[in-house]
């Protein structure tokens, strides 16, 4: 388990702290993650990664000469905001576009597509290129849905040296997703990690058995099996991705880099008894070894767990590979060292004004900032439940990120309400903030939810049921449009759907009746997720360990809207 940590909620930000006072001669803090301390050729692509925390060395560790630029850093486990990913891309911009990558996650693809959006639109070209090389949580037809795990080394490495070798960004993306082509993992797990404060871990694997194909968020498996000698993973693992050479490529004498990676509690010695068994098979193979490593490349706090990787190498690649980084983790080769940055160079990220707003607005937002204490308290009551939930088919944190989104909201919107703000600049403060410090799918997703009824009810005038309509509606609309989840593939939508079809239904009944009608339907639609299967998300490669439970997502939504039946009486 996480043993030492101070205040868990602080564990993130203490941890990135720490690590940049560690190496102020590589890292560089700003918002949102960190960049490197060194000056950059001006003129060049920046590569920027990030994810969650509680994956170091991924990803802060793999910032410095001759491979990232920055990295956004989230929440732990949680994608960073999109917020969090811009302010980090800003920074580390040196002049030639931005290419943002990362693993393959809903919540990661929301907000990196949502920073990309605003670097466009100041005249930063930028680019996405995500990792998709977890064979276990998608079929080879499914390419483009698996998620990423270790295999986020091989294209971070490729791209960023692509990128120290003055690559456009047209060709370090066009390596970025070469790379990625050509990258297969697949990890097994014998026990869960544990987060800061946390009774317990996230799932457990029974004794003398190892789950198969892990994920890196604390997911468990997609099924089980006895738990083989070292040798006998070795040969699973190999057999595994041997399965699946690449199109194109003619394994017999083909390159490749191996990675074997611990995920935070096998040690290196039981690592090197294992790849040695890999090195055999490899070369028993008819492959030719390419500077291979072994060790921590992306962890998950202290799972007990080890993937391994291929990255099927072409002449380019292969350069790319061997070509030197010092980063505070990744060190290969020697990089002449460059000139330390000024932190005073560093564009910052500034904060929105609040725009005037009527008095009648300004008694709402009174409201709106009741109706969020009532959320907070809904959570917070709920928070443990929706965590066992999630763990189901997820990794089990949608009650810990909805508490933390939900207090920062709060937080934002009490700020914005004593700065004299109307309804919609609350709404949109704690939309951002929400987003900003929860990060992931549901960060993501709520930010979206508060800004759309925000953007209804506006600065100036009262509630009225037409306002509500309009919110709610817009709201159910956007995050389909945002989110791509559509009715029936359990999620949040299953309850947003029906519950603004009714907002629409009885409009004509007042606020304080339609609300009360719309959340009865919530109610009814979350208990109906129990009987869905999920297609999309991170609970997808688990999808019947799922069913008979109720989507986590769906359940808080309910549980929120129907709390607020007696605020919006009062407000009505």
């Amino acid at each position: 388990m996480t043993i030492l940590y101070n205040d868990p909620s602080d564990f993130p930000e203490q941890a990135r702290l720490g690590l940049v006072a560690a190496h102020r001669d590589k890292l560089m803090a700003v918002y949102g993650g960190v960049v490197r301390s060194t000056r950059s050729k001006p003129g060049s692509v920046a590569v920027v990664i990030g994810g969650g925390s509680g994956h170091y060395p991924a990803f802060a560790g793999l910032v410095g000469q001759g491979l990232a630029h920055g990295a956004a850093m989230g929440n732990l486990f949680a994608s960073p905001s999109a917020q969090q990913v811009y302010s980090v891309a800003k920074a580390a911009d040196n002049g030639g576009g931005v290419l943002l990558t990362f693993g393959n996650y809903a919540g990661d693809v929301l907000h990196f597509g949502q920073a990309r959006e605003r670097l466009i639109a100041e005249g930063i070209p930028c680019e996405i290129v995500t990792i998709t090389d977890d064979v276990a949580s998608a079929s080879l037809e499914e390419f483009d849905k698996r998620r990423g795990i270790a295999g986020d080394l091989t294209v971070f490495k490729a791209a960023a040296a692509a990128a120290e070798a003055g690559a456009s960004l047209e060709q370090v993306v066009a390596v970025a997703k070469e790379a990625n082509r050509r990258t297969r993992s697949f990890g097994v797990a014998f026990d869960g990690c544990t987060l800061p404060g946390a009774e317990d871990a996230l799932f457990h694997v029974p004794a003398g058995r190892m789950a198969i194909g892990l994920g890196i968020h604390g997911e468990p498996g997609v099924s089980e099996q006895d738990v083989p000698t070292a040798d006998g993973l070795a040969e699973a693992l190999v057999s595994r991705l041997l399965e699946e050479v690449p199109a194109g490529i003619e394994r017999e004498g083909a390159r490749v880099a191996p990675i074997l990676n611990g995920l935070g509690r096998v040690k290196y010695e039981e690592l090197f008894v294992v790849y040695r068994r890999v090195d055999e098979l490899l070369h028993e193979a008819g492959l030719s070894i390419v500077e291979p490593e072994v060790g921590e490349m992306v962890t998950s706090l202290d799972m007990a767990g080890v993937s391994l990787t291929l990255f099927w190498l072409d002449d380019e690649l292969e350069q790319r590979w061997k070509a030197p980084a010092d980063t505070p983790a990744y060190r290969k080769g020697s990089v002449a060292v460059a000139e330390a940055l000024d932190p005073a160079e560093l564009e910052a990220v500034e904060r929105q004004e609040i725009p005037p707003a009527s008095e009648a607005s300004r008694q709402l937002a009174k409201g709106v900032v009741s109706a969020l204490e009532t959320l907070v308290a809904t959570v917070d009551a709920h928070a443990e439940e929706l965590g066992r939930i999630d763990a189901i088919a997820g990794d089990g944190d949608h009650g810990i990120g909805m508490q933390r989104g939900s207090k920062a909201c709060l937080e934002a919107a009490r700020e914005a309400l004593a700065g004299g703000a109307g309804a919609q600049t609350v709404l949109s403060f704690a939309a951002e903030r929400w987003a900003d410090r929860a990060g992931g799918t549901s960060g993501a997703i709520w930010g979206v939810i508060l800004s759309s009824i925000g953007e209804a009810l506006g600065n100036d005038l009262p509630l009225n049921a037409d306002r509500l309509v309009r919110g709610v509606s817009a709201a159910s609309d956007n995050v389909m449009s945002f989110g791509k989840a559509v009715p029936g593939d359990k999620t949040l939508v299953d309850v947003l759907v029906p519950f603004a079809e009714a907002v629409a239904e009885h409009a004509a009944d007042g606020v304080a009746v339609t609300w009360e009608r719309a959340a009865q339907r919530a109610e009814e639609a979350a208990q109906a997720t129990a009987e869905l299967l999920p297609r999309v998300g991170r609970a997808r490669p688990l999808a019947e360990k799922s069913l008979g439970t109720p989507d986590a997502g769906a359940t808080s939504l309910a549980l929120i809207v129907t709390a607020l039946v007696p605020v919006i009486q009062r407000c009505a």
